[in-house]
This record gives structure tokens, sequence and C-alpha cells, in this order.
């Protein structure tokens, strides 16, 4: 499927450069846990001027968008799976999961924002392995999220991811 992007041009695919790679002591992926990991974002400075990050020390928590780069092509799912393998959890489709075998192998993950120094960013609670590729990195900003009477989740999620964090 084609998709018009802009200016009246057709394409099936898209090319993203990374900005950055994290260094974390985690080196396979670990289900939970994630709360008290401390990792390094390493900014490319053939991407970004050292201004780029100007301003970001102001905010508490960034949103990291990274590339599941060690999940194989071939091992996507386009389809359903039980969340975390776990069969008492009902079979949900890839789209309505953060599972790491996505289509496109793209997550996001909020995280708190320790420091910054020059195009070096220290975080805490980011769920990324060392080596990920960084695509992208904004400031989490609270007026862009839905109220939080507004959301709406299945029951059983919370109790199921009650030790991401912790």
């Amino acid at each position: 499927m084609t998709q018009d992007l802009s200016g009246g041009a057709t394409t099936d695919s898209y090319r993203v450069h990374p900005i950055g790679v994290v260094r974390s002591p985690r080196t396979v992926p670990v289900h939970d846990h994630w709360g008290s990991v401390s990792a390094v974002l390493e900014l490319d400075a053939d991407r970004l001027q050292p201004d780029a990050v100007a301003g970001l020390d102001l905010f508490s928590h960034l949103e990291v968008i990274f590339h599941f780069h060690l999940v194989p092509e071939s091992d996507t799912v386009t389809g359903s799976v039980h969340p975390r393998g776990r069969e008492d959890l009902p079979r949900l489709g890839i789209l309505a999961q953060r599972l790491k075998e996505r289509p496109n192998r793209l997550g996001v993950s909020r995280c708190e924002l320790v420091g910054v120094d020059g195009l070096t960013l220290y975080v805490r609670g980011l769920d990324a392995l060392d080596g990920t590729p960084v695509l992208d990195v904004k400031p989490y900003q609270q007026i862009f999220q839905p109220p939080p009477e507004a959301v709406r989740e299945p029951t059983w999620l919370r109790a199921a991811m009650s030790a991401y964090y912790f």
C-alpha cells in the first residue's frame, strides 16, 4: 500500500536515521524492573548541533523513540498473541500491546531525565537495551496527555504489568 506523504510523492517505505544510541547496563531483554535502571543517551554530533538540547533540562521526563534492533524482522507479529506469553491473559492484537515484536519494531518509552551534558543525556527508567538506536527524543509534557479519568484500560493490565518499573 502506498501513502501520499507530501507533495504528491508516494512510497512503500521510509528511512529513519538514528540520532544517537542507548548505553545501558541491560544487554538482554528482561520484562520487569526497569524503574531503577540508569542509562545514557549518546546523541550523534554528526546529526545534531550542540544546542539541539537547549532547554531540555527544564523537563523532568523524556519520551524516547527507538528501534528494537535485536528483533529480527522474521519475528514480528502481525496478528494476536497472549500478552507476555501468559495464556491466562486474553489474546490481543499486536496493535493493542507494546511488544517489541511490532511490525516496524519501534519502541516509545517515557523515562526520567537525570541530567544533560552536551549531547549526552542521563536517564532513569528507560526500557531499552545497550546499543539501541535512538530515533527521536521529546520532552514529556502532561498537557499532551489525556486526563486520567478519560483513560480506559483492561482491568487485568495493572496486575500483569505491576513489576515493570518496580
